[in-house]
């Protein structure tokens, strides 16, 4: 694996840990839901090849946070929460692909002929 591909991964894995911090202790879904889809929105610009690895790292942290939670710090959580942090992946599909798109979009724009 490249140097850059290692960066971008630890990016991405360092924004899922935010996303999934960030849910568990705002545990507002709407704060969560924008949070990933900026991260994964980002990630899809500057790496628009196979978005859906963004969404899936990304993604994957706030479901694991709950899980986290639940077994190390003893934090109940509601049903609703549980499937709520489900609904990341959705904000993160429209992130990572809309990312892709909008680069794609721009080198479409800028190419020189």
């Amino acid at each position: 694996m490249l140097k850059a591909d290692f960066l971008i991964y630890a990016l991405a894995l360092l924004l899922g840990l935010g996303a999934g911090l960030t849910e568990i202790t705002v545990g507002d879904l709407l704060v969560t839901a924008l949070f990933v889809l900026l991260s994964t929105l980002v990630l899809g610009f500057v790496r628009p090849e196979r978005a859906w690895r963004w969404i899936l790292v990304v993604c994957a942290g706030v479901p694991l946070a709950r899980l986290a939670a639940y077994l190390l710090l003893s934090q109940k959580s509601y049903k609703t929460e549980i499937w709520e942090s489900a609904l990341g992946f959705v904000t993160g599909s429209a992130g990572a692909y809309c990312g892709a798109f909008a680069r794609r979009s721009v080198d479409e724009l800028f190419r020189s002929h």
